[in-house]
Formats: structure tokens, C-alpha cells, sequence
């Protein structure tokens, strides 16, 4: 799961860095991900996996880490399966 949202972010130059070079912790805003960016990492996550994300997750806090992305991205592929 993590090395897709690694994918998604490298491949649409979301990050000023690599995302491969980040720990699955590290703080991703602290790193240059800004607002936007987390919306078109939604928008492609949500098209990749045929899924949507509610709006209770829809805040910075969710799309903080890698760790935090796969987290709501997980819970998200439970409630539709």
C-alpha cells in the first residue's frame, strides 16, 4: 500500500523529494506535500483503487504520512468490500 502512494506521489511530482527516500512516518508536510497536493493525491488514490474517501477524512491530519495515508486508505477498502 505504501508503494503505491509512493508511486502516486513521485509519478505527479507531489513532493520536492522522492517519496521512496521517506520513512513511512515522517511528517510529509514538513517534507514540502501542501494542500493541493494531498487533494490530487485523493483524487488519483480514489481512482487507482475504485474507492472514495469520506469527508470525516478529508483533513491534514489523514494525508500526514505515508503511514497515516495507508491507514484511511485501508479502512476505506474495508467499508466496500
Amino acid at each position: 500500500m505504501i508503494d503505491l502512494i509512493r508511486e502516486i506521489i513521485d509519478a505527479r511530482g507531489l513532493l520536492p523529494v522522492a517519496a521512496r527516500t521517506l520513512a513511512p512516518n515522517a511528517n510529509l508536510y514538513d517534507a514540502g506535500f501542501s494542500p493541493f497536493a494531498a487533494i490530487q493525491l485523493t483524487l488519483a488514490l480514489e481512482e487507482a483503487r475504485g474507492v472514495e474517501f469520506p469527508r470525516r477524512m478529508l483533513r491534514r491530519q489523514s494525508f500526514s504520512s505515508l503511514d497515516s495515508i495507508a491507514a484511511c486508505l485501508e479502512r476505506v477498502e474495508r467499508k466496500a468490500a
